[in-house]
């Protein structure tokens, strides 16, 4: 009996009801998703992918990201435009042979007041 599963051909990261944008080690962004593409519209959408992240960040940012890159660690923030505040989180993926491949950011709009909750 051949097994059916129709999560294979969902394209999950397409329908993510957050933004995710992938560049690989060297700051070359290689993925997005719609929402993603839609946030940065105004900076050319996916017209981005194939250039370098460096080119769209401050000398700070840049600075950060080069840190992440190459001590292959995490960042997270919060931060507001326009009275719209995200969480942005900034983390290493790897390929399937488990080697650095780049970072992965996804964005999330916060709510004006967001719960925060002490466990334990």
């Amino acid at each position: 009996m051949e097994q059916s599963n129709s999560c294979t051909s969902f394209d999950w990261i397409e329908h993510y009801p957050l933004a995710v944008d992938v560049c690989d080690r060297e700051g070359t962004l290689i993925a997005m998703n719609r929402l993603a593409a839609e946030n940065f519209k105004s900076w050319g959408g996916t017209a981005l992918l194939g250039k370098s992240v460096f080119d769209c960040h401050p000398p700070a940012a840049n600075a950060m990201i080069r840190r992440m890159l190459k001590e292959q660690c995490a960042n997270t923030y919060a931060t507001e435009k326009q009275g719209q505040r995200k969480l942005v989180h900034q983390c290493p993926w790897y390929d399937s042979t488990g080697a650095f491949a780049g970072l992965v950011e996804t964005i999330i709009p916060l709510p004006p007041e967001v719960p925060v909750f002490q466990r334990g």
